[in-house]
């Protein structure tokens, strides 16, 4: 069966199936080769993005992409991990905070390489730091961890007990799909970066070396974001719950010259084992 592809390599605009979500200090910059999203001398008193996606206005049930899938992005950052200042990445999710469009609040549904400054603090993994350049996946849509929202309450004050942390947090990392592995490359270098979502088990390489094998896949469908902001987020397992905006007193960038999506078929030649999942 035929493989379903968008590419772009950036040697000119982005193509019309790309929402620009541009706000305040953020900027789409196209070099001729490249993309680069820009945040300059932006403050912490407004939002600022450079985004580009293929779901605003759409309910999520419009949501593109489905696995078998695979993302391939060839990016580089103007900083390092710790100095680039907001959030920043590329992957799939479902926009539950409703930044792009009216729809109804949700729980959060993504797999991505994604990156948060300090103060962030999303600690969702046991053994992944809370901020830093990461390969993750969540599902917090899935029955079982709906079934554990009662007693989220509990749980909550439970886990301010460093004993009782790793005993109870584990089992509601796995109820909801959460896992995440540090990337360990510099990110002002390029690299080629690749998420495979199979529809059972997800895997992320980078410059085809495994960074996060056998994840647990998130179901679909979820919608294509990349981007680069001045935000940050605290979510812990101890009810720490804090959003705010940074200042980016210069200016930084995400550059990208790649990207692949391709919805591979079941059978398709060359689609591989893994994603017939």
């Amino acid at each position: 069966m035929e493989t379903q592809t968008v590419y772009e390599d950036f040697s000119a605009e982005p193509g019309p199936g790309w929402h620009r979500y541009v706000v305040d200090a953020g900027r789409l910059e196209p070099t001729g080769s490249t993309l680069r999203f820009v945040i300059a001398h932006a403050t912490s008193h407004r939002y600022s993005n450079a985004q580009i996606d293929d779901y605003q206005g759409l309910p999520r049930r419009r949501f593109l992409w489905r696995p078998p899938l695979r993302l391939t992005v060839r990016a580089r950052f103007s900083h390092p991990a710790g100095q680039l200042q907001g959030t920043a990445g590329f992957g799939f999710w479902n926009d539950p905070f409703l930044m792009t469009g009216v729809r109804m609040p949700s729980l959060p549904r993504a797999l991505w390489f994604f990156y948060a400054s300090p103060p962030s603090n999303m600690k969702l993994d046991l053994h992944t730091p809370g901020h830093g350049w990461k390969a993750a996946t969540i599902d917090a849509l899935r029955p079982t961890a709906l079934l554990l929202a009662p007693f989220a309450p509990l749980a909550v004050l439970l886990m301010n007990l460093r004993p009782l942390y790793r005993v109870l947090w584990l089992p509601i990392q796995q109820a909801l799909n959460v896992q995440e592995a540090v990337v360990g490359v510099e990110m002002t270098e390029w690299h080629t970066y690749i998420v495979e979502w199979g529809t059972e088990r997800a895997r992320f390489s980078v410059d085809g070396e495994p960074l996060l094998e056998d994840a647990p896949s998130p179901r679909g469908p979820l919608g294509f974001v990349m981007w680069l902001d001045n935000q940050y987020m605290m979510v812990t397992p101890q009810g720490r719950l804090g959003w705010g905006l940074l200042d980016v007193p210069g200016r930084q960038w995400m550059e990208v010259d790649r990207l692949a999506l391709e919805n591979i078929r079941v059978g398709s030649p060359g689609s591989g084992e893994f994603l017939d999942i």
